[in-house]
């Protein structure tokens, strides 16, 4: 976009300032009693965010260089930045027979190539990548010097992992007994083969290989858009943007933000408007998956009917739990029969599905135990939990876990996803009590969340929203109850 409401890119820099600067300042003049109750959680959630909205206005986009990594004196967020950097010079630029590859566009093909050693050489074709972030797994790696770094930089803020736990009413140390639940569920229902690192994303891909042939990348809108029509939610009536092409200089994951947030304007709601970025350089039900997640983002913020200061949830736990609670529908049989006209049965579905689940388990897990114990070896705890747990063949020579932006970018932050799918599955079973089956849509899908879960934003602390959406504590059941259709019949 050139211009954007009559402004162009300055002019809102320049708007941004200015308003921010504001806002500290009355922030700062509050006084710290003697308001109501949601006055007072209003303002806490204010200073809590003004984290997410830097003085300088910087966006997702990548600002550092990725060879500063290597410089041992580089500070915290510099170090953060530069590693962030990595993922747009060299995951965004795979060199696979002669071509160049993007590293979702990689994941993808994983799951496609036939030949064991085509597979391997696209895992290796990560390689630079991993040796970026963490040399050869060395004590002074960039990953590991940044890691060790990590938690005296959150001293005055709560880490993610007890965010996550409050989100749940739960304490720490239950995240971390929930997530070897979930795994441990896993490492009995998937069946106990020896899989290499390279094969894993094939040998779980029989869905995506099935269905993607009907799934061209010019589709990927189509398909998904239809599926939110189905439930009541049309992206178009609720002006949802995108930004799908991938592109130097862009920010290298896919992420939904809002460029404006909903408020009361002379007495009148004006919603809000949703932007949704991604790098698809193909099509496929990976790549559909993603999509229909973060469009799950954009119907949750336009839903939302609060005042600003309650736009978004205190969770980053439920926000992206909540985004899954459509995108899981697309491995569901019916689902595909539907908008692809093709379909594979419910075991390949489920095993297509939680493959990938467990993966942001695993990475949960690890980083869970890196924070705990910041001078461990990274390659060494990735490969004990997923040789346990995913039956993957021990390569501690790899430092193939680093292939998430958010492992550099946000470290914990992947507790959103892994320990996400509890809540998730908790939120798909509730509303399948209440609606009946939505996998191939239910017109009163969206209205009835939104009144139900969404509409109130963060005026309620998660824990108390959940407990008040389910009728109890969030708990794996579901989940791992869920999962255990993977079992084999005896």
């Amino acid at each position: 976009m050139k211009s954007y409401d009559g402004k162009d890119r300055e002019s809102w820099k320049r708007t941004y300032r200015e308003k921010r600067n504001a806002l500290v300042a009355h922030l700062a003049k509050l006084p710290t009693d003697g308001v109501s109750r949601a006055n007072a959680r209003a303002v806490t959630l204010m200073r809590a965010s003004l984290s997410d909205f830097p003085a300088d206005g910087s966006t997702l986009s990548p600002t550092g260089k990725c060879g500063d990594s290597q410089n041992p004196g580089l500070a915290y967020d510099a170090l953060r930045a530069a590693l962030y950097s990595c993922f747009d010079e060299l995951a965004n630029n795979l060199q696979f027979e002669g071509g160049t590859v993007n590293r979702v566009s990689a994941f993808s093909l994983l799951e496609q190539i036939k030949e064991p050693q085509r597979r391997k050489k696209l895992f290796l074709a990560f390689n630079p990548l991993w040796e970026a972030i963490n040399a050869k797994d060395q004590p002074d790696s960039p990953y590991r010097r940044m890691i060790r770094m990590t938690l005296p930089n959150n001293a005055n803020n709560k880490s993610p992992i007890t965010a996550a736990a409050d989100s749940l009413g739960v304490q720490p140390a239950d995240v971390e007994t929930w997530l070897e639940q979930i795994l441990d569920t896993w490492r009995q229902v998937s069946g106990d083969i020896p899989i290499e690192p390279w094969d894993y994303r094939y040998v779980a891909g029989e869905t995506s290989r099935m269905v993607d042939q009907a799934i061209p990348r010019e589709s990927l809108r189509t398909i998904s858009q239809g599926y939110y029509h189905d439930l009541g939610a049309d992206l178009n009536d609720l002006g949802v943007l995108y930004d799908l092409d991938p592109r130097l200089g862009k920010a290298p994951l896919a992420y939904t933000d809002l460029l404006r947030c909903g408020r009361m304007v002379k007495g009148a709601w004006r919603p809000a408007i949703a932007r949704v970025s991604a790098n698809y350089g193909r099509g496929g039900l990976s790549n559909l998956n993603e999509l229909v997640h973060e469009e799950g983002h954009a119907v949750h913020f336009v839903a939302v009917r609060a005042r600003p200061a309650f736009t978004y949830n205190d969770s980053l736990l439920f926000i992206e739990a909540f985004a899954d609670v459509p995108s899981w529908s697309v491995y569901e049989p019916a689902w595909q029969q539907k908008y692809l006209g093709t379909s594979t049965s419910r075991s390949a579905s489920l095993r297509n599905l939680y493959s990938g689940v467990m993966l942001d388990v695993a990475w949960a897990l690890f980083e869970i135990r890196m924070l705990h114990r910041p001078a461990a070896d990274p390659n060494a705890v990735w490969t004990e939990i997923t040789s346990h747990y995913l039956h993957v063949v021990p390569h501690p020579e790899y430092s193939w876990w680093a292939v998430r932006v958010q492992l550099m970018d946000s470290p914990g932050y992947m507790v959103n996803y892994g320990l996400g799918a509890v809540i998730t599955a908790d939120i798909r079973q509730r509303i399948r009590q209440s609606l009946g089956p939505f996998e191939t849509g239910e017109p009163r899908w969206y209205a009835w969340i939104s009144e139900h879960l969404l509409r109130t934003g963060g005026e309620l602390e998660t824990a108390a929203l959940l407990r008040q959406f389910l009728g109890r504590p969030v708990s794996p059941q579901a989940l791992i109850d869920d999962m255990r259709r993977l079992a084999p019949s005896h």
